[in-house]
């Protein structure tokens, strides 16, 4: 069984993407990050970043004793090698995927998070930054469009890498874009949204986060201003 440690962020929803796809059982653990539920002695123990998502493998394959990942790619990374899916296991196919996986996660993810942080949650609104990083979701978007022109999914086969990248696609009016100025993307986009168990994944969501709000003035505090006090 795989115990999930989620809440409905892009990150999160990876997570649910892979395991309705692999079929593989799992069990979600809210983490409510509005309430601070990150910064639980319990969580803390498996994320110590304080970030969602983790997992909890109650029956991993070397048949030892549970064993906890936090941090998305490496979650991803990790369920394809249990599942055996979504991961070639020939040297250039690998690396093929696993590189886009990195892309995401070291490019797509920030820059389209600070997209939604300086456009919809920064008490103060700062052109130079909604520009800045509107403009480099922007070009990211075009790389991989590019990327897309003549192959189905980024690396081939559908992969843990469409995976990582499609949940920070779901958001792309909030980061100022358009899916029209980008058509292998967006064809790319409609697939993977047709896909049962990615709708399965975002139903949920839905069902675990059945109002999103913005944060108020506590759950802001919480969310975006946080130190390494918070550390012990």
């Amino acid at each position: 069984m795989i115990e999930l440690y989620y809440w409905t962020t892009p990150n999160g929803h990876k997570i649910t993407l892979f395991l309705e796809e692999s079929g593989l059982p799992y069990r979600i653990h809210p983490v409510n990050l509005n309430r601070g539920d990150q910064f639980k002695p319990e969580f803390l123990a498996i994320s110590p970043n304080n970030r969602i998502p983790a997992i909890i493998d109650t029956a991993p394959s070397d048949g030892g004793e549970p064993v906890s990942v936090f941090e998305s790619g490496a979650i991803l990374l990790y369920l394809a090698e249990k599942s055996g899916k979504f991961l070639p296991k020939d040297l250039r196919g690998r690396m093929e995927v696993l590189q886009w996986l990195f892309w995401q996660v070291g490019g797509l993810g920030p820059m389209a998070g600070q997209n939604h942080h300086f456009r919809d949650y920064a008490l103060e609104q700062i052109p130079y930054a909604i520009e800045r990083y509107r403009n480099e979701t922007n070009r990211l978007h075009a790389v991989l469009n590019k990327r897309l022109a003549d192959r189905d999914f980024v690396a081939g086969d559908y992969s843990i890498a469409d995976m990582a990248i499609y949940p920070w696609i779901v958001p792309y009016e909030k980061q100022g874009q358009r899916l029209a100025d980008f058509p292998h993307l967006k064809r790319w986009f409609e697939e993977i949204n047709a896909r049962p168990a990615a709708k399965r994944a975002y139903a949920k969501g839905d069902e675990i986060n059945k109002a999103p709000v913005a944060p108020d003035e506590e759950s802001h505090k919480i969310l975006f201003s946080q130190t390494g006090a918070v550390v012990r």
